[in-house]
């Protein structure tokens, strides 16, 4: 059957976003898996790895480098917008107030799973197939181990909110903590993708972004609100391009164009609307882009063995971090164990952070593949093992530092 360009990149949206929606709906999944994973999921089943493999003419049909072109641009900005409100939402001035206790819980949530999570890419990587080929030792290594460590503060609030805990001191105390680690997540990556053979580029867009910045807070600072929303914009994409001129990846300038701005500068509400609407209408697609480069070169057993050392690392690694903070700052039985699992919610920003290695040819796509498996298990993880914890102690939320 012949069909147009225009009616199968169509034909492609209409199954990214009714099997999910179908699925998340009817199966009733929303208590383990909130529509952004079973999303996720979709992406990873529509990928070459399944459908490829169970219908390669279909998937060769849908899926041709038309539509491919056409999805991966929606997908980049998707990804684009959403990374650029997570770098507004960041707030570091209660965890400055509170720096000596969230200091030492941010520094051991993020260190120890690091440190397993890289010590478990060492055992990988006496195996091949799991270095990409622009990839050091050592990159890939500390991606893995960062990727091990990284929650998704996103993902977070949305958990947060599912479970009514999220205005709660307790919800805020664990906001705290992850706005900490994502600021650490984005400077291991600008490490990682430091390019000596264009530092001199990397080292001007730096400069460059410092002037930039004092004069787009002053001019937004003095333009009426709705104004500010398109400024905001035009400020993403240059900062993402420069980013990516330089040899940093235009996520990295993404996160930066939002992290220098101030959040009530644009509105709560209507930055939570926002955030909800690129959820809802193009996230989707970068959801399918992500689950098309899965692949099982290596053997899938391999993919799963290595998925499943991975979570061991990250959710025993992050449990582990926690209990010593909670050891350390007298916190009272139990509370350690539920911020824990609170903070293994991984899905979507390290799903971009693993995107930009494998764009980068530090990892492969069974990497790929690896932790994107490791990522949605521990983010299905958190409701089921923080749900009764709170039902046992209803009072643990109201508890602040």
């Amino acid at each position: 059957m012949h069909m147009s360009p225009t009616e199968v990149f169509l034909l492609a949206i209409l199954i990214i976003f009714t099997g999910p929606y179908l699925v998340w709906r009817l199966g009733r999944t929303d208590y383990w898996a909130p529509l952004v994973v079973v999303q996720i999921i979709g992406g990873i089943l529509l990928g070459p790895g399944v459908l490829g493999a169970l219908m390669p003419d279909y998937y060769a049909f849908v899926f041709q480098p038309s539509t491919m072109a056409a999805l991966n641009g929606i997908a980049w900005w998707a990804v684009m917008l959403f990374v650029w409100v997570a770098g507004l939402e960041l707030d570091v001035t209660e965890a400055w107030r509170r720096r000596g206790e969230t200091g030492v819980t941010a520094g051991l949530a993020l260190g120890m799973p690091l440190v397993a999570g890289s010590l478990a890419a060492l055992v990988m990587l006496h195996f091949p197939g799991w270095r990409g080929t622009a990839g050091a030792e050592w990159q890939v290594v500390l991606g893995i181990g960062m990727a091990c460590a990284v929650t998704a503060l996103p993902i977070l609030v949305l958990l947060l909110e599912k479970l009514s805990i999220l205005r709660s001191p307790l919800g805020q105390r664990v906001l705290r903590y992850a706005s900490l680690d994502d600021i650490a997540i984005w400077g291991v990556l600008a490490l990682i993708l430091l390019d000596w053979e264009r530092v001199t580029r990397q080292v001007g867009f730096l400069v460059g972004f410092a002037v930039a910045t004092w004069a787009v807070r002053r001019l937004i600072r003095a333009i009426p609100e709705n104004d500010r929303w398109y400024v905001g914009l035009i400020w993403l994409a240059a900062c993402a391009f420069a980013a990516d001129w330089s040899g940093l990846h235009f996520m990295v300038g993404a996160f930066l164009a939002g992290a220098v701005l101030d959040a009530h500068w644009f509105g709560e509400a209507r930055m939570d609307r926002f955030r909800q609407t690129v959820l809802l209408a193009v996230m989707p697609v970068f959801f399918l882009s992500t689950g098309l480069k899965t692949q099982w070169g290596v053997g899938g057993l391999a993919v799963f063995a290595a998925a499943a050392l991975l979570l061991v690392a990250s959710v025993g690694g992050k449990l582990g971090g926690l209990a010593l903070a909670g050891r350390i700052l007298k916190w009272p039985k139990g509370e350690a164990r539920t911020i824990g699992w609170l903070l293994q919610t991984k899905a979507l920003i390290m799903i971009i952070f693993a995107n930009i290695l494998l764009d980068k040819q530090i990892i492969t796509n069974e990497t790929f593949t690896a932790l994107l498996l490791m990522a949605v298990a521990s983010t299905m993880l958190t409701i089921p093992m923080v749900a009764p914890m709170l039902r046992r102690d209803p009072g643990m939320a109201k508890r602040g530092f």
